[in-house]
């Protein structure tokens, strides 16, 4: 990543104070804590622009310079900000002078590849032009981003969780089989212990602690230690949260379990239209169609957040409407802004979305929403619409036009 050029610098520091770019007067007493806050800010990156953050010393608040001398002293002072042990883990940054309309002193701040970043223990963030500490949502996302370059979150060990919660038998019967060739089966001869690792449903052969793959896909209770790990599912009576409840369940157990429980409650509610004046046969067509809501709670099982959170996934039946609602928000190269477009794809729990595919309830990565969208234009419905924050996807879909009054 390369540092801004003096024409880009310009550019920035007329522009004003933004998510990229804070102004101080000067390096002094009372400023030294507030630059480092700056510092620590630009590092986590928050926004996610993937590029350098830039501290202007020697700028008022209107962008003017102030006139500070750019002594060798205060560069070096600045520079020191990197290693003086207050921000952790150090950040990366260069400091130099800019000629603006005078001296001032820059300080150029790279986005962290470890996020969270702290200063004196607090992780600091730019939101728009200002700065603030990070709520536990924030530090969730930061988390996540520093992972991505880690093992993913769903192959991580869960120190807790041993061999004996999973379902061996499950695993035999159902997973491999699907997972591998029977001639590849039968010539195998590897340990229990062995076949586990190499599908990583536990840690390793020498390691047989389960990760949070293991408990998802083989867990006799995955909840006892992923406690969001379910689908809450209701149904009203109207068109609002606060109407009488039709139906209610917490849909748990293992994720083939979960999912099957849900489209069994989906096949309950989807009642069944017969026509019988529209042709010489009689017709039959469902209020919704089901491989569309299917597609879209797979895919919210899928792109969740499984980490720091109690929250399920709620699919939530009013009269008028099906509300998804999924824990976590976008992640790696989707944004709020692509959401839901072709070409964006990124999978937070890659190895989550292989065995799902292997389960058979996935058959093609990154075109969930699209069929789902196809299926509902086919049955006259309108499109899905989807609600995207930083912690959360909400999906809605409507019935058909002749169906509205349902």
């Amino acid at each position: 990543m390369r540092s801004p050029t003096d024409g880009e610098l310009a550019e920035l520091l007329a522009a004003g104070e933004s998510e990229r770019v804070e102004f101080k007067r000067s390096l002094s007493t009372g400023t030294s804590n507030t630059i480092r806050e700056a510092v620590c800010a630009f590092a986590n990156d928050l926004a996610g622009h993937g590029l350098p953050g830039v501290l202007f010393v020697g700028v008022g608040d209107d962008g003017t310079t102030t006139g500070v001398p750019v002594s060798d002293e205060l560069l070096r002072q600045l520079a020191d900000i990197k290693t003086d042990g207050n921000i952790v883990p150090p950040p990366s940054l260069t400091v130099r002078r800019f000629a603006a309309a005078g001296d001032v002193a820059v300080v150029i701040v790279l986005p962290s590849d470890s996020p969270p970043v702290r200063y004196k223990g607090r992780i600091h963030v730019r939101i728009g032009p200002r700065r603030g500490v990070a709520t536990a949502q924030d530090e969730r996302i930061l988390n996540e981003r520093r992972r991505r370059g880690d093992a993913p979150f769903d192959v991580q060990a869960v120190p807790s969780a041993t061999i004996d919660g999973l379902d061996l038998g499950v695993f035999v019967r159902e997973y491999l089989p699907r997972a591998f060739a029977r001639e590849i089966l039968d010539a195998n001869d590897r340990s229990s212990e062995e076949q586990l690792a190499a599908t990583k449903m536990i840690a390793g052969a020498d390691c047989p602690t389960a990760t949070v793959l293991g408990l998802l896909v083989l867990g006799r209770n995955p909840q006892d230690y992923l406690p969001g790990a379910y689908v809450q599912f209701l149904r009203f009576a109207g068109t609002e949260a606060h109407d009488d409840i039709v139906d209610a369940a917490d849909v748990r157990g293992s994720l083939a379990d979960v999912l099957r429980g849900v489209d069994e409650k989906l096949k309950a509610h989807n009642h069944t239209v017969v026509d019988l004046t529209s042709g010489p046969t009689e017709r039959r067509s469902s209020h919704y169609p089901l491989a569309a809501l299917q597609q879209l709670i797979r895919n919210a099982v899928m792109h969740r957040t499984y980490e720091a959170t109690n929250a399920p996934v709620h699919c939530r039946w009013f009269s008028d409407r099906i509300e998804i609602i999924s824990p976590g928000g976008p992640f790696g190269q989707v944004t709020v802004e692509n959401f839901a477009k072709a070409g964006a794809v990124d999978y937070r729990n890659p190895n989550l979305a292989e065995a799902l595919a292997t389960l058979g309830f996935v058959q093609r990565f990154g075109v969930g929403i699209s069929i789902a969208q196809r299926l509902l234009a086919e049955a006259g419905h309108p499109p899905a619409s989807f609600a995207v924050d930083p912690t959360s996807v909400l999906v809605t879909v409507a019935p058909a036009e002749s169906r509205r009054s349902f």
